[in-house]
């Protein structure tokens, strides 16, 4: 088993998943993914987007492959270990925003931190200033269903960003938004990515999006390849048409 260079925060090689159906999701993919990078992972639904970002996240455990982060194998873990891994220096981003219906907004937002072992003043004050970042500081006491869509998914990234994560995820973290927000909200999760130095794999379809990181990486059928070209908007029929270099 030869570790990853020394540079690379993530690296996986040679990644096969197959979904409970039997359908193939990843066919052998390798990415190596260096420390403060923003990487988009591209391509059409159906193309192993989300599979790519869930195997290297180590939410899923690697069947065939490997993953390591930080020169340390994944890919060996068992589900204890992975997930203090996840709680401890991942961060994630669901396309739809699942929040603690109990709790109110910043504590939400603080709950990562609070799990880690964070006392609820820091916590709290870490979880304010995304709120904030985020145009939903005046949320902070409100419970999340007297929330818009858009607005709870500005909670989610805040959660995300709040414990300052090594890695985050983001699989489509702009879905709900609308529009005019999205390019905001990237905006603003790019630059905290950079000014503190987290590594940022951000899973698209959107060409807009992609554009704001520094590599893109193209998935279709579950495979690399050299060039997706992701369409503005889908066709009369609903269905995008795509072109590909393999």
């Amino acid at each position: 088993m030869e570790a990853p260079p020394d540079n690379d925060v993530l690296w996986a090689r040679s990644l096969h998943f197959m979904h409970p159906d039997g359908s193939p999701g990843l066919a052998g993919v390798s990415l190596e993914v260096r420390e403060g990078e923003i990487i988009a992972v591209t391509g059409p639904r159906g193309s192993g987007k989300t599979t790519l970002l869930r195997c290297l996240s180590a939410l899923v455990p690697v069947r065939d492959g490997e993953v390591w982060f930080n020169s340390a194998p994944v890919h060996t873990l068992g589900p204890m270990a992975r997930e203090r891994l996840r709680r401890d220096r991942f961060g994630w981003i669901d396309p739809a925003p699942v929040l603690v219906p109990e709790l109110n907004v910043w504590e939400n937002a603080a709950l990562p931190l609070m799990l880690r072992g964070t006392g609820r003043r820091r916590a709290k004050a870490a979880a304010l200033e995304w709120l904030e970042r985020l145009d939903v500081g005046d949320k902070a006491r409100v419970r999340p269903h007297r929330l818009q869509q858009a607005e709870r998914q500005r909670v989610c990234i805040a959660r995300a960003l709040a414990p300052a994560p090594t890695v985050l995820f983001a699989d489509e973290p702009t879905a709900p938004l609308h529009r005019a927000d999205r390019t905001h909200v990237l905006r603003t999760l790019t630059s905290a990515a950079r000014s503190h130095g987290i590594t940022v794999v951000l899973g698209t379809a959107d060409p807009g999006i992609a554009a704001l990181a520094d590599r893109t990486v193209a998935l279709l059928d579950g495979r690399r390849v050299r060039t997706v070209h992701l369409p503005d908007t889908p066709d009369t029929e609903g269905r995008a048409a795509w072109s590909l270099s393999v």
